[in-house]
């Protein structure tokens, strides 16, 4: 087994020799290696918060556990109705890992969420859960005549229009987070190109060495991480999570 790096992604290079020498590669993409590190936090912190609960005197860690349960329980209730609360641990999941996709860029890590693949995964499963809600409501039939309505001549606009909810909610999310990711990236770079221009005109080994320095990085990227970072990491979280609960409970419906 050969290990290389090239650039964002890792290969492992498997060589199987069974008469001639059969290779084959299997890729793990940053986007993979990030998201188990995401997984893994939240599982950590799961299992912090929910350690040696007790039913009296209870500790600060308990009470935050208590709350974010009782946070996500009137969320996906008050959305979605009481008939919905088996889907409460599934909105939860996805909002923390949501969320923790987001904001894990303030680490230096490249978000999974920059990443399409990761937006599209996450609407496909609730596509399927929306569809089997309305397959639920309507029946396998209904559903599908649900297609030609209000006319026949309407079904493949009417295919379209159901095939835009994935689409739209992975691109939505997606669209936003990978803006707030070029966005920094220019930011840092301009303000590095500013710092080597302004501090290269100092003269000597000193501006020589300052001018490496991208020292009007310092501060200023840290500001603007305040919206595009946690502001908007913890709102897209939301939004996504919030069409999710409505579009489900709207196909129960029919």
């Amino acid at each position: 087994m050969e290990i290389n790096i090239a650039g964002p992604k890792i290969y492992w290079t498997i060589r199987l020799f069974d008469g001639d020498s059969l290779f084959s590669k299997i890729e793990i993409s940053e986007t993979m290696v990030v998201g188990w590190l995401v997984m893994f936090i939240i599982t950590g912190l799961c299992i912090f918060l929910t350690r040696g609960l007790k039913t009296e005197n209870i500790s600060k860690r308990q009470v935050v556990a208590e709350w974010l349960v009782e946070l996500i329980d009137n969320f996906v209730i008050g959305n979605m109705g009481e008939k919905f609360r088996s889907f409460i641990p599934f909105v939860a999941a996805l909002f923390a890992t949501s969320l923790v996709s987001n904001l894990i860029s303030l680490v230096y890590f490249r978000s999974p969420t920059a990443d399409i693949n990761t937006e599209a995964a996450w609407a496909i499963v609730v596509f399927i859960m929306i569809t089997a809600q309305k397959i639920k409501a309507s029946g396998f039939l209904g559903y599908l005549k649900g297609f030609t309505t209000p006319i026949a001549v309407m079904t493949p606009f009417n295919v379209l229009s159901e095939m835009a909810t994935p689409i739209g909610m992975a691109c939505r999310h997606f669209g936003n987070i990978l803006s707030g990711v070029v966005i920094n990236g220019l930011i840092y770079a301009a303000l590095a190109g500013a710092s080597s221009a302004l501090f290269g005109l100092l003269p000597g080994a000193v501006g020589n060495l300052l001018a490496q320095i991208p020292i009007l990085d310092v501060g200023v990227p840290a500001i603007l991480s305040l919206y595009f970072d946690w502001f908007s990491g913890v709102m897209q979280a939301f939004i996504f999570c919030m069409l999710t609960t409505l579009y489900i409970s709207n196909a129960s419906e029919g």
